[in-house]
């Protein structure tokens, strides 16, 4: 499917019946990660993390909404091995050492590292750089589903490799990955009827508001929950 606007699917439900276990941070395929949801699920969401790193509190609260909501084990890897960007570091210094091939490979041991925990089915999302490594897991079938929200930049190349069910969810002004990108991007996609897609631009809105938005801008956090609300909902489609 392909599309703008709302997506189709309704919020899930949130499911007051399911065990909630409390987030820790535990090591899972070799990198210490934030893990949210029971344990024992037999479905688990994989959240990439922007450069700033899986620390970030944002993220943290996402990861914990989406396991009340699912009944999911989601976990959120620390991918920079405790060295996330900041102010001072020079980005292009600081991509060349955290590639998203090395996201990539690293993501394939947390799966691997999953499934020998009885996980058999897992849905990724990525923000911005989580983004970039999210579109390179796409190529293989160790994941059923894939969301990227705001990238940084990827490829035509990239795209032409994905297997997997993918939406791409962008930014109405965004320096990395303009809308123009991403909907040149989705119609590759749209060629390919094995891959089922979708498109959304949020208006109003720039690279990084899913995470990175002021919890005192009323527009913003609205914002924020509707991308993450069409995550939830492409996801929970695909994995069940």
């Amino acid at each position: 499917m392909s599309g703008a606007g709302q997506a189709s699917e309704n919020p899930p439900s949130k499911l007051s019946s399911a065990k909630y276990e409390a987030a820790t941070v535990e090591e899972l395929g070799g990198l210490q990660t934030y893990i949210a949801g029971p344990r024992d699920s037999k479905t688990a969401i994989i959240l990439l993390s922007d450069a700033y790193g899986y620390e970030g509190p944002k993220i943290r609260r996402l990861a914990e909404n989406v396991a009340e909501e699912t009944g999911f084990l989601v976990v959120v890897p620390d991918f920079f091995r405790g060295d996330p960007i900041d102010s001072i570091r020079d980005r292009a210094e600081w991509l060349r050492t955290h590639t998203a091939d090395k996201g990539c490979e690293d993501a394939m041991a947390v799966i691997a590292a999953l499934k020998s925990k009885g996980v058999s089915t897992i849905g990724v999302a990525g923000f911005c750089w989580g983004g970039m490594t999210v579109v390179k897991l796409a190529r293989y079938d160790s994941s059923q589903v894939a969301v990227i929200l705001h990238p940084g930049p990827i490829t035509e190349d990239d795209i032409r490799e994905v297997k997997v069910p993918i939406a791409l969810l962008g930014a109405e002004t965004d320096h990395l990955c303009p809308p123009e990108l991403l909907t040149k991007l989705n119609g590759i996609l749209t060629e390919k009827p094995e891959v089922n897609n979708f498109l959304k631009i949020y208006p109003g809105v720039k690279h990084g508001w899913t995470l990175q938005y002021s919890d005192d801008d009323e527009f913003a956090v609205k914002m924020a929950k509707e991308a993450h609300t069409d995550m939830l909902n492409w996801l929970t489609k695909h994995v069940k």
